[in-house]
């Protein structure tokens, strides 16, 4: 073989490593606040998920009850600000790149409440950890993304209740390491998780950390990402062994082929919510909107449309306490 022979293909090697890699993104997922993973705004490719072609917000309509309950000045408005965090499938992300709208349950769920109180939503992509801050601030009238409702975020937050998801676990396909579903912490000890920044994931796990410890077994590593591509990347180059974030979002990762990951199974249950400053004059109308939607059949639909039926809610609360 001559020397020009073996630099070809050892680029072509390598280009297809670089191809392979380049794939991840496409398929990783952020974690929103269910304990979501912590919120890049990278996307989530076409390939990866089309986006379903049913559309039962098209058929919404104003209900002048729920709409009545808005503050007289956002009435006259016409329009709230969302902070919106996208990231992967069923939650939020973008099946057509970042320069086309995005889908997703959140975005389905959030417009056909829009729908209901007869105003328009200006909405704006944000990062994960950056929107519950920007609440207090006034930058955003209300944030999504998957935001779950713990007793720390309600001495800050107000939450209107839309799902029921909450924190999962997930390893690289072919993983020895961990076999069954995780139902205690000191399964994970001496092991390397990935999540999110500013996540229910992130604080769970430092809050327990010293479980092993108790338990009289190595400790667990967590590696924080920022950045949801990269979780998933860390894990499939070994550089972490297990991934911690939102239920639906590790589901549905794992029924994509490509992601070459399996799904261990239910951790934490929580409440999932839209998220506003303490105090909001918003809660109650947005409550109403989503009890209608129940009602009507559209809420239904939509959690049928993005396959999170089995995370339903009965009715919509306003700041619940956190599930045990």
């Amino acid at each position: 073989m001559n020397i020009r022979t073996l630099r070809t293909r050892t680029l072509g090697t390598r280009l297809r490593g670089a191809a392979a890699l380049a794939l991840l993104p496409l398929l990783a997922l952020t974690a929103c606040g269910s304990g979501g993973t912590g919120g890049g705004t990278a996307a989530v490719g076409a390939e990866a998920s089309p986006a379903p072609t049913d559309d039962p917000v098209a058929a919404v309509r104003e209900v002048d009850s729920a709409a009545a309950l808005l503050p007289a000045d956002v009435r006259k408005a016409g329009k709230l600000r969302v902070g919106s965090s996208i990231g992967f499938p069923p939650g939020a992300y973008y099946p057509n790149g970042t320069d086309k709208a995005p889908a997703g349950q959140d975005i389905d769920l959030a417009d056909a409440v829009a729908k209901v109180l007869g105003v328009g939503l200006e909405r704006q992509d944000a990062s994960f950890e950056a929107i519950l801050p920007a609440l207090g601030s006034g930058k955003y009238d209300f944030g999504t993304g998957n935001f779950g409702v713990t007793a720390e975020r309600l001495k800050t937050i107000d939450f209107v209740t839309y799902i029921n998801d909450g924190q999962g676990f997930a390893v690289k396909k072919g993983n020895t390491a961990l076999k069954s579903k995780i139902t205690d912490l000191t399964q994970l000890c001496g092991l390397t998780i990935g999540t999110g920044a500013g996540t229910t994931f992130e604080a769970t796990l430092t809050a327990q950390k010293g479980v092993c410890a108790k338990a009289g077994k190595k400790p667990y590593d967590v590696k924080v990402y920022s950045e949801n591509a990269a979780t998933l990347t860390a894990l499939q180059q070994g550089r972490i062994d297990v991934i911690m974030s939102t239920i639906n979002g590790l589901r549905y990762q794992a029924a994509q082929p490509a992601s070459q990951t399996t799904f261990l199974g239910e951790y934490h249950r929580l409440d999932v919510g839209f998220a506003f400053k303490k105090g909001s004059p918003l809660t109650k109308a947005f409550q109403a909107a989503v009890n209608e939607l129940i009602r009507n059949g559209t809420y239904a639909r939509i959690l049928a449309k993005w396959g999170t039926s089995a995370s339903a809610i009965e009715t919509s609360r306003v700041n619940p306490p956190e599930q045990p």
